[in-house]
Order: structure tokens, then sequence, then C-alpha cells
């Protein structure tokens, strides 16, 4: 039987970040670099920890190349092709440690992954990104992942509470994403009712994964500089957007005319317009 949650979640919306003194002269003082050491691929990572959402409308080479000089990360969509890993690496060799390669669960995103990394080196970082995290099948999935690349560091999501946060940790993956349907095009909480508010998400999961030496993620519902914030003061150690960074020259999509206006493209990756591009429709289920 479903259990009723009577307690009270957060949103970014719901909070504010009292203010204290400082002995900081200016906001230009400020350092947002940050070094880590992940729990099991035991690898460093150093630079600012804002990540590039892995959309195919952001998630972009070009988008990694521009955002190398500010030392910002950027998680590849999962549609490029070997042929086109390679060219990058060829292209822009400095920029393969601020980036990480995307897959879903299939066999041909396990396959693909392998042959990119035989075939380029110097990517650190595999991105295991669903829609919903809470299946065996997913965990089963880190778990090979983790089998078959013990020297890289497994970023895996999406979930929202503490104790799948510590199954993936234990299970081989290394930085969580947290979050479900909290994304400003994304559909998950509209088609199926499943969510959790992303300020207290972020509380909980940050707390079970520093507990076993994990980083979390938090992953959507950034509409401004302040959210961002907020999510790195409840605990995030990397924080995760889409529409920020959506509509650039450097991002994805196709141009289309509204009025007399010219916009970019932006829709979720589970979208009917994401599921026409590359899988030909949306599935019948």
């Amino acid at each position: 039987m479903p259990r009723l949650d009577t307690d009270i979640k957060l949103d970014f919306k719901d909070v504010l970040i009292r203010p204290k003194r400082s002995t900081l002269k200016s906001r230009s003082e400020v350092d947002l670099a940050r070094t880590y050491t992940f729990r099991n691929s035991k690898k460093s990572w150093t630079g600012v920890p804002i990540m590039v959402a892995n959309m195919d409308t952001t998630g972009t080479f070009e988008m990694a190349r521009a955002l190398e000089h500010e030392q910002l990360f950027t998680c590849m969509h999962k549609h490029y092709t070997v042929q086109d890993w390679q060219q990058f690496a060829s292209d822009s060799p400095s920029v393969l440690s601020n980036i990480a390669i995307s897959a879903g669960t299939s066999q041909t995103d396990f396959d693909r992954v392998a042959e990119v990394m035989k075939l380029v080196d110097g990517i650190n970082f595999i991105c295991l990104d669903v829609a919903n995290g809470y299946s065996e099948h997913f965990i089963d999935q880190v778990r090979k992942v983790r089998e078959a690349h013990a020297d890289k560091t497994i970023i895996a999501g999406n979930v929202v509470t503490g104790e799948m946060v510590e199954e993936l940790l234990l299970t081989g993956a290394d930085v969580i994403k947290v979050g479900i349907g909290p994304g400003s095009v994304c559909t998950t909480r509209k088609r199926t009712g499943v969510g959790y508010p992303q300020l207290s998400a972020v509380l909980e999961c940050a707390d079970a994964a520093h507990g076993l030496n994990g980083h979390i993620i938090s992953d959507g519902g950034i509409t401004c500089p302040g959210d961002c914030a907020k999510a790195v003061g409840a605990g995030a150690d990397f924080v995760m957007m889409g529409g920020m960074f959506a509509g650039h020259t450097e991002s994805g999509g196709d141009l289309v005319e509204i009025g007399r206006k010219q916009f970019k493209q932006f829709y979720g990756m589970s979208s009917a317009v994401a599921m026409k591009k590359h899988s030909g429709g949306v599935a019948n289920y």
C-alpha cells in the first residue's frame, strides 16, 4: 500500500538564505573552484561544480568547448556516435577532463561507451541517466558499468531519496544525480505523478551520500543563480542546469519562429519531440 508522507517538503522557491557577516570585501573574492576525490574510482577532479545537463539541446560539444575556459563541466547527450567522439577528442583534447559521456541502460548504449573508451583516451566520467532510477535493472546496469570501467568516475541517477543514494553508491556509482521532475521542461511529474520537492531531496540525499564519502548533483529546478546557491547550501556537491544553458549559440535545438521572434528549441529527453527525433516516435506504452 502507498504511504502518505505528511512531513513538510521544500522547493527552492520556499526558502531564502539568511545573510551573515563576512570578511570578504566583494563577491568577486569568492573562489568557486572545488576539488573532489570520488568514492569508488579514487580519481580527483578540480573545477567549478556547475554542470550542463546531458540533453541534446544543451549537452553539446560546442558547449563543452565554450565552458572549458571557466572550468565548468558538461555532460554530453547520449546521441553522439563513436566517430563524433573521435573527431571531438582529436580537435579538443584539453576539454576531455571536464566532460562525461552519457548512456542509458540499453546494451547498445553500453557497447557504444565501451567502444568510445577504447578509442578515446582521456574521458574520466560516465553518466548513467534514466528519468527514474528506482529499478533493479538500473542498479544492475550501474554494477555492470563499474565492473567494465573500474577506473572511471560513474555518475548515476536520477533518484530523490537517501536509501537509493546509498544503494547506488554501494553498487559502484561515485556521484548521484538527484531530482525527479523539477526541470522546466521535464514532464515526469505530470505524466507519472512521481517526484519530490527538490530542496528537500538535496538535503536528504546529500546527508546519505556524504556519510559514505559519496557526492551528489542537484539536477533540475534552477531558475536563477539564487537557486544554485540554495542547492549548494543544502549540500549539493554539483549543480546541474538545462534551461539556463539553453538558447545559446553553442546549444543544440533548431531555430523556430514564433510571431516575429526566433527561438531555439528546448525540450525534455522523454518528450514527444525527443522521441520522434531519436527513436522514430513515442512508444505505444
